[in-house]
């Protein structure tokens, strides 16, 4: 063997160093010989459907070998079929989303390393940060709000469909990049619409007195975000805003093909972005469906496919709906959960919790879809190819939408990087 030079000639070092470069670039910093630029898409909005409780991963958007729940052989519940995406399978009961497969990528090797809890996955999920220290941390809707505010006048920039949570607040953002949330589709936003017994003059003149009695009080931060808080919603009450949540005026084919409570929380999603909302987390917590919701431990396997099947005529009927209205090319569609399950049963027949690879899905939006992103061990447990950080999704969400993800996020006791280091998936960009 020729003994190696203890020396570094000059263009053995500008090799070494060049490839290092390459394959250790900064998160969303360009690699070299690629634009300097960071990655922007061209969507508008965002729609975020969140299945809380931990959507199966086996079961929906990576089905793998079918198990046996009774004699606890590992494996996915049902059966697979083929999707407009040659190569790419879904399970048996999205049947309507297979078919637009060439619209979505399941990001199948999504994974974290928090504790397979809900309420800190479901920080993280939202947050893209884990739970600790005394900073609050944005959510991704709040972080969407601050940085592209709403589209059009008299509307929010977020609206959250489901019960409000701090992880899906503003954390240092403050009150201007927080939400307004309704749990009825058929009633709206609560305190939005103005008692009859209330006119347009007596309104102004209670507005009057609160301005007055703001400016003698003490402007500490309290009760500064009151005032904002108020002023937002007074912005927002009135017939214009409201007009939105009068699914009455949609046809009925059409709402029938949306399906129950949480399709129509989609149809309603699709009339805010219409409205220029920017925007929308709509959540899916029906549990009554199959008794435990997403989190199918023990029985609620037994009925999962009907959680499935709400899931997919919703979601088939969202892009198709967005796609004929011109709207699905600047609507990013989001479907998240906090982590997956395992491939093994439990004694009961259900699945545990699994951080350690789950799926969570993108649509529309401009991107390059190819079905699937990422390919995961013959049970899903440990990503093969390509796997995905929770940051690394924030990032692809927010390059979706034009939002730099190598800035700084102010507000706090310092600049934040709006991502813990995440970076596109650049394939999924064209």
């Amino acid at each position: 063997m020729e003994p190696v030079s203890p020396m570094f000639n000059r263009r053995a070092f500008l090799a070494a160093a060049s490839a290092s470069l390459s394959t250790t670039a900064l998160r969303g910093v360009p690699c070299l010989g690629e634009s300097t630029a960071p990655v922007m898409g061209k969507a508008d909005h965002c729609i975020f459907i969140w299945l809380g409780g931990g959507m199966s991963q086996l079961d929906t958007f990576d089905p793998k070998r079918v198990g046996v729940p009774k004699k606890r052989e590992a494996g996915s519940a049902y059966d697979a079929i083929a999707t407009a995406v040659e190569g790419v399978q879904v399970c048996q009961h999205l049947k309507r989303t297979a078919n637009l497969m060439d619209r979505i990528t399941a990001v199948r090797t999504v994974n974290h390393k928090v504790i397979d809890e809900h309420a800190f996955a479901t920080n993280l999920v939202h947050t893209g940060r884990p739970t600790g220290g005394t900073l609050i941390f944005p959510s991704v809707g709040s972080v969407v709000a601050h940085e592209r505010g709403a589209a059009a006048e008299g509307v929010p920039a977020y609206v959250l469909i489901g019960y409000p949570n701090v992880s899906r607040g503003p954390g240092f953002l403050g009150p201007k990049a927080g939400y307004v949330y309704l749990t009825d589709t058929k009633a709206g936003p609560a305190g939005f619409s103005r008692p009859e017994d209330v006119s347009g003059e007596r309104q102004a003149a209670r507005t009057q007195l609160l301005r007055s009695i703001g400016r003698e009080a003490a402007k500490a931060a309290p009760v500064a975000d009151y005032d904002q808080t108020v002023a937002e919603s007074l912005r927002l009450a009135g017939p214009k805003f409201m007009q939105v949540f009068r699914l009455e005026d949609e046809s009925s084919r059409l709402r029938e093909s949306y399906g129950g409570e949480f399709g129509q929380r989609c149809l309603l999603g699709r009339r805010l972005i219409e409205s220029g909302v920017r925007f929308i987390e709509i959540s899916h917590n029906l549990g009554f469906l199959n008794g435990t919701g997403w989190d199918t431990h023990n029985s609620g396997q037994v009925k999962q496919h009907l959680l499935i099947q709400e899931l997919d005529s919703a979601l088939a009927t969202l892009i198709t709906d967005l796609e004929q209205r011109g709207l699905l090319d600047s609507t990013l569609i989001v479907v998240g959960t906090e982590f997956g399950r395992p491939a093994q049963f439990d004694a009961g027949g259900g699945r545990g919790h699994q951080g350690t690879t789950f799926t969570l899905v993108l649509a529309g939006g401009g991107l390059r879809h190819t079905g699937a992103y990422g390919v995961t061990d013959a049970l899903s447990k440990t990503p093969l190819e390509n796997p995905v950080s929770v940051p690394d999704f924030h990032a692809t969400i927010y390059a979706a939408l034009g939002i730099d993800t190598t800035k700084s996020l102010s507000g706090g006791p310092r600049p934040v990087p709006i991502t813990d280091g995440g970076r596109p998936i650049l394939p999924l960009f064209g």
